[in-house]
Order: C-alpha cells, then structure tokens, then sequence
C-alpha cells in the first residue's frame, strides 16, 4: 500500500503541474472503487480552478474554488499526468482534462482507493477528523507519544501505525524507525521511557523525511506522479530482509507477526 511518503511523493510531483490551472472536463470510468464516485462528480470538477494540493496522512486534497477532492490511492492506485493521446489502459478509472492539455489520470487495479467530494472543510470529514497529529509536525514528538502511550498493553509497533496517535506510519516504516531507534518491536506501549520516545519520534521524522527525499518506497503497483518509481527500499535496515545480516551487528534479522503485519527487528540492536 502506498504509505505516506509516496503520497507526499505524488503530491510534490503533481502540484506544480495542478495549481493555478482549471479542469475542462472529467471522465469517470468505473465508480465502483472503494465507495462509489458520486453521479454528479463530473459537473462538480468541470470548470473549477485548482488552488492548491495538501495531504492529509494518506490522502490527498486538491481543493478548488468549488470544493475539495479527497483522494486516496488505497492498495495499487497511482496519479500520472498524461499527454492527451496517450491510449487509455485497463484499470485507468479516471481522467481530468486540464486546461493545460495534460490529462490527471488515476490507475487502480484492484479498486480499493476513492474519490470523494466535499464543499465543506476536509478536515472535518468523517475520514479525517479523527486523525492525529502528522509525524513530521512539531506537534508530534517523544513527549507526546510518552504521554498517549501511558497504560497502553499493546505493542510499541501497533500502537505508532494507529492513526489516531500518529498518522502515516505504516508497516514498513514503523519497522524502520523502531530498528532505527533500537527499540523492539514487540515491547508493550506503556513500558517505554520517555528517552526512549524521544529517540524513536526522531526516528520517525529520519526516516519518513529521508524516504520522501528520495522518491517513497519502491513498492510493486507504487507510481509516483512524475511517473518515476521510488527508490528507498534500497536503503531499509529490517524491512523484508528476514534471516539476513543485519547491517549494524550481522545477526540474522527476525520476523514475527503483530496485529497481523509482518514485523521485522534485530533482537540484538533492538531492546
């Protein structure tokens, strides 16, 4: 699933391209993604000027003099910028002409991302007002997290990938940022000092601004919108490296599963 540096990715990719600019028409292919696009969405987009793109954790917002767009690419979604020649494929559910000539298309072979409109503040919608604070904000640090984790049982991994404390941090860099602060995946919430919160948000700010620096994550359906791929999997420590070196000690890394994901540590640097 793209995470939030490839959609921080696409947005940087897109938005010199979008803003300032105004969508002549849009065609809606399928509107059967993850909630059905509604019926009026065409009418809704045409004619209006973009003003400006944000993400919000994993979704994209594209607001406009007439509203906002929420988008959310969900497993294998991507956003491209296209000549308007360029044949339509299998699985390009959606094209918005631009004034410009280029076309916004979005690709989606399995389905399970959205398009959504609004008129109203987006960050009050129901899928984003219950989101905590953006991992690379001031609002979010060591502190913080010590605060929200007191008395929590659940493991130190479930509880950053939960939204509501932070937003953004998924599977693999949350594995990351743990192997990267020397904590264990596996620890309970409530168990870990306040140093120690204090290394892994900095943690987490390292390695989300280091793989947004260099393209996301090179994932398998994962485009970014200058159609190049990401290229930071090359630099993960744990991540999918099961019974390999590890790169500090050279103990075989070790996987496990928590809240039925995947998890990768080394037991030795980690603690």
């Amino acid at each position: 699933m793209p995470e939030l540096p490839e959609v921080e990715t696409t947005r940087r990719g897109l938005a010199p391209h979008l803003e300032g600019h105004s969508v002549r028409s849009a065609r809606v292919r399928q509107r059967q993604l993850r909630w059905p696009v509604e019926v009026d969405f065409e009418k809704h987009i045409a004619g209006a000027r973009i003003l400006r793109l944000e993400r919000r954790a994993k979704y994209l917002l594209v607001h406009t003099d007439r509203g906002c767009a929420i988008w959310h690419l969900g497993m294998s979604g991507s956003l491209r910028l296209v000549d308007a020649d360029v044949p339509v494929q299998k699985h390009d559910h959606i094209d918005w002409l631009l004034d410009s000539g280029l076309i916004l298309r979005y690709h989606d072979p399995r389905r399970f991302g959205a398009l959504l409109w609004t008129t109203e503040d987006p960050v009050a919608h129901d899928l984003l007002n219950h989101l905590g604070p953006e991992p690379l904000s001031d609002e979010f640090d060591g502190d913080y997290l010590f605060a929200a984790s007191r008395r929590r049982k659940q493991s130190v991994k479930t509880f950053v990938m939960d939204g509501r404390i932070v937003v953004g941090v998924g599977n693999i860099y949350a594995s990351e940022s743990l192997f990267l602060a020397g904590i264990r995946p596996d620890r309970e919430a409530g168990s870990i000092s306040q140093a120690r919160y204090r290394r892994l948000a900095e943690a987490i700010k390292t390695v989300l601004a280091r793989s947004i620096e260099q393209g996301g994550t090179t994932l398998r359906d994962f485009v970014g919108g200058d159609g190049k791929p990401g290229y930071f999997a090359l630099r993960l420590n744990v991540y999918g490296r099961a019974g390999k070196p590890c790169r500090t000690c050279g103990r075989p890394v070790r996987d496990l599963v928590l809240g039925q994901r995947s998890t990768f540590f080394c037991s030795r640097c980690q603690r």
